[in-house]
């Protein structure tokens, strides 16, 4: 049983780390919406557009509690999770697709009032939030059975791990993101790393999708082998040292791009 709880608390840190990262990318984003306003009004906006993008999390969260275990659910998350990391990782290696994203979000915010930008903040977090949600489902529905029964259609020790993630991801992006976006000055490699890791937790969504019962290409019980586990955070840490680790290109060699 010990063990069971191990697993669940190192998912979760994992979680917590992943949704650190991503925070700090959200949490410029909602900056450059709320740009354009006075400097009280921009720290209000941010605080009730996040508000307002709690509710709605939290609704998406027990929805998708009851279709997790749907596999069609799991094949359209799976691709969607393999999308998002990879299409963030080619436009890192060979262009500044982000950049002129952001550039786009604050033109389109000028001249917008308080309360549309409270608005447009907590929809931009709702689309942050189904990114996070995927992948923390993704991650916990590789976690064995918990005693804790069931909710919906999820085990509920798994929903108690999406849950957790989905308050990390608000709170993060709150009160943490600014240390976050310290550290990816320092290592710029992690936001990259945290897409490949996303792509990763997309890998093991697929894995639980072809195991799933009315699939059966794979093993129904390989997603939660000891052989699955082994690889799947291997992979993962190994991606995690190689993001924390790789050389960060000098501000000289950029200038001379």
């Amino acid at each position: 049983m010990d063990s069971i709880w191990l697993e669940y608390g190192w998912a979760l840190l994992i979680l917590i780390g992943l949704e650190g990262l991503l925070s700090a990318d959200n949490a410029l984003v909602l900056a450059v919406i709320a740009k354009h306003l006075p400097e009280d009004e921009k720290k209000r906006a941010i605080s009730y557009g996040i508000l307002m993008a709690f509710v709605f999390r939290f609704g998406a969260l027990f929805a998708i509690s009851f279709i997790a275990n749907v596999w069609q659910i799991q094949a359209i998350g799976a691709a969607y999770l393999l999308y998002l990391g990879l299409k963030h990782v080619i436009q890192a290696k060979f262009g500044k697709e982000n950049e002129k994203i952001q550039e786009d979000v604050e033109e389109e915010a000028k001249g917008k009032g308080f309360w549309p930008t409270v608005g447009k903040i907590a929809i931009a977090d709702l689309a942050f939030a189904i990114d996070s949600i995927l992948a923390a489902v993704a991650l916990a529905l590789g976690l064995p059975d918990s005693p804790l029964g069931d909710f919906g259609g999820m085990d509920g020790g798994q929903f108690i791990v999406v849950v957790l993630g989905g308050i990390a991801g608000l709170i993060l992006i709150k009160y943490a993101a600014t240390w976050f976006v310290q550290l990816l000055d320092q290592r710029p490699a992690l936001e990259t790393t945290a897409y490949a890791i996303v792509a990763w937790v997309g890998v093991k969504l697929a894995v639980i999708t072809l195991a799933h019962n009315d699939i059966g290409v794979l093993d129904h019980d390989f997603p939660h082998s000891t052989v699955w586990t082994i690889i799947f955070y291997g992979v993962l840490v190994g991606i995690a040292l190689i993001g924390w680790f790789a050389p960060a290109k000098s501000k000289k060699n950029e200038t001379s791009l």
